[in-house]
């Protein structure tokens, strides 16, 4: 039996079943991701890294689509909402507005005892949500039970407090931790049993990161493939955060000096990428 070594360096046996359905997900169909196998199996090694099984899966989706590429790299590109992680709470921002919540980001509230800062503050129904994002670049990082016990210390210091938003006062009635990484046994456990929900690229179940944006079309512009580092950077610095801004929004693009070819396959990517239907 061959092993995967993750990122941690922890092995795991491989299951090329599940490889493919990871594969899947990209929109390929199924006789494709078949194909692609094929391909690359006899690079398939027993300690291969799942760094190496994502590039070798990506390069090949490339040659087919590039939306395929773009899709299946959806992990990464969130990672490369950093490294500080300002974009990353400005993605979950606009994420909760997408669900139907008012929202705005980065505002200081006082608490009995001190000031917090909060990431991400949605309203929906008359209920305040406060949102707490923890960004990681780590492929594997794992957010510890400390991180819901210490977000539930300064939830519990505002929620007896009235704060005056979108022309509603009201009293914090749901607390949140957001990652794009993962979360321990013990930090859902604790958090279930206290009452802080919990939103991660695989949990929960159903309706976890990977399933919204699967869901929404919600992708970070930060997957297109036809964008180089510096002008991913150069957009999120310009508040575009979103593939469907480009898409509604093709003049976004007038600030760097595109070619036209350049800008039709950008678009054209772009508009592949979230008329899929998953």
């Amino acid at each position: 039996m061959m092993h995967v070594v993750k990122y941690s360096g922890e092995e795991v046996p491989f299951n090329s079943d599940i490889f493919k359905r990871s594969i899947l997900k990209s929109g390929a169909t199924q006789e494709q991701v078949n194909q692609l196998f094929t391909r690359i199996e006899d690079k398939i090694y027993d300690g291969i890294t799942t760094q190496q099984l994502y590039v070798l899966a990506f390069n090949e989706l490339y040659k087919l689509k590039n939306s395929f590429a773009a899709r299946y790299s959806l992990k990464k590109a969130l990672r490369e909402l950093g490294p500080e992680g300002y974009f990353f709470e400005d993605w979950v921002g606009k994420l909760f507005a997408q669900l139907g919540y008012q929202t705005t980001t980065g505002k200081t509230l006082q608490g009995e005892a001190v000031t917090h800062e909060v990431d991400v503050i949605a309203i929906k129904n008359k209920t305040l949500n406060l949102c707490e994002c923890k960004f990681r670049n780590d492929v594997d990082a794992k957010i510890s039970v400390t991180t819901p016990m210490y977000f539930l210390s300064r939830f519990n210091d505002l929620k007896n407090n009235e704060f005056h938003f979108f022309n509603e006062t009201l009293k914090p009635n749901l607390g949140w931790v957001i990652t794009n990484a993962y979360f321990t046994q013990d930090a859902i456990a604790f958090a279930n049993h206290y009452g802080v929900k919990l939103l991660s690229w695989d949990y929960p179940e159903g309706n976890s990161i990977k399933n919204i944006v699967d869901q929404t079309r919600f992708y970070p512009i930060t997957c297109l493939t036809t964008l180089t580092d510096y002008e991913k950077k150069f957009l999120l610095n310009q508040n575009v955060v979103l593939v469907n801004d480009i898409c509604k929004h093709p003049d976004k693009l007038a600030g760097i000096n595109f070619t036209e070819e350049k800008v039709d396959a950008i678009i054209k990517e772009a508009k592949e990428l979230i008329s899929f239907n998953i």
